[in-house]
């Protein structure tokens, strides 16, 4: 059971705070550091200094890491075209030795878009789509020939479909809630599957329908990987857990309730029941960035327990 790390840079961190927490991921023995792709705050937070951007925090991160995957929960579509996207993320796989993941999403966060003069279009379901047909069809194609597309939002015409990157196949993320149209995007393009921050029944919901949908497309429901993205506050005792839910503005029972939170003993029992949902890997979200204690506690006394 793969345990990783998530982290929403928005809210407020520098990229040597990434980079901190990065190198905590990999020296604790965690699987994967990811980040959120998102250019504006949310909530009640200063977010100073102000955003990074996700592909270039990740470029970094690529040479200053040596094992830990490196990926996004979730890119969005509307920030890039899918032609430059496809340069970028593979470029990232060169710089890191191929350890890079994508994780692609429609992008939904209005204000960020008029923050800083992102076009933002009613119709983006489809962008997503094309997007994903785009990204793919360029690393697929073989060396030497070209690659073209015609849709309905972007139009490609004898792309050279470089660079390509390093890994014969970069794991495509997709997901989300939806009930038809996301599952049969996943069936189609996905190679991991995310339910974020949904419950177990909600979750072990949304698995059900994109492996009904995996089947249908002649995929077969084990050729994606199910995981869940959740918060996490996790404490010795109760005064512990209590003071890490305070610094992120959340209240324990409301924690426990929609997230991983209280004793290491509680997070492993509901990582089990998730897992008995049918999610195998997880994404704990980590809201306070300075505090790579808790990510020691984490790594000692619940990923201890689940390997």
């Amino acid at each position: 059971m793969d345990l990783r790390i998530f982290t929403e840079p928005q809210q407020g961190a520098t990229y040597d705070t990434l980079l901190a927490v990065a190198k905590a991921t990999e020296d604790l023995g965690f699987d994967a550091f990811f980040r959120s792709d998102h250019y504006l705050k949310m909530g009640d937070v200063d977010g100073l200094p102000g955003p990074t951007d996700a592909w270039i925090t990740l470029a970094g991160l690529a040479r200053e890491t040596k094992r830990i995957r490196l990926g996004t929960l979730m890119t969005a579509a509307t920030f890039r075209l899918p032609g430059v996207l496809a340069i970028e993320v593979a470029q990232v796989d060169q710089m890191s030795g191929g350890r890079v993941e994508l994780g692609l999403g429609a992008g939904w966060y209005e204000e960020e878009h008029k923050a800083y003069g992102i076009p933002f279009p009613k119709e983006k379901f489809g962008r997503l789509e094309e997007q994903l047909a785009i990204v793919t069809g360029l690393w697929a194609t073989e060396a030497g020939k070209s690659f073209s597309f015609h849709g309905k939002h972007y139009d490609l015409t004898d792309s050279p479909a470089l660079p390509k990157p390093a890994q014969a196949k970069v794991p495509v993320l997709i997901g989300g809630l939806g009930a038809s149209r996301t599952p049969r995007l996943a069936a189609q393009y996905a190679d991991e599957f995310n339910v974020p921050f949904a419950s177990i029944e909600d979750s072990e919901r949304q698995i059900g329908r994109v492996r009904a949908a995996a089947e249908e497309a002649g995929r077969g429901a084990d050729a994606l990987t199910y995981s869940n993205a959740l918060v996490v506050c996790v404490g010795r005792d109760d005064q512990e857990v209590a003071r890490r839910a305070a610094v992120i503005g959340r209240e324990v029972d409301e924690l426990k309730e929609n997230g991983l939170a209280g004793s290491p003993a509680e997070v492993v029992d509901k990582i089990g029941r998730y897992a008995e949902a049918g999610s195998s890997r997880f994404y704990l979200q980590i809201l306070d960035l300075q505090d790579l204690d808790h990510l020691e506690l984490i790594s000692s006394q619940v990923q201890s327990q689940l390997s």
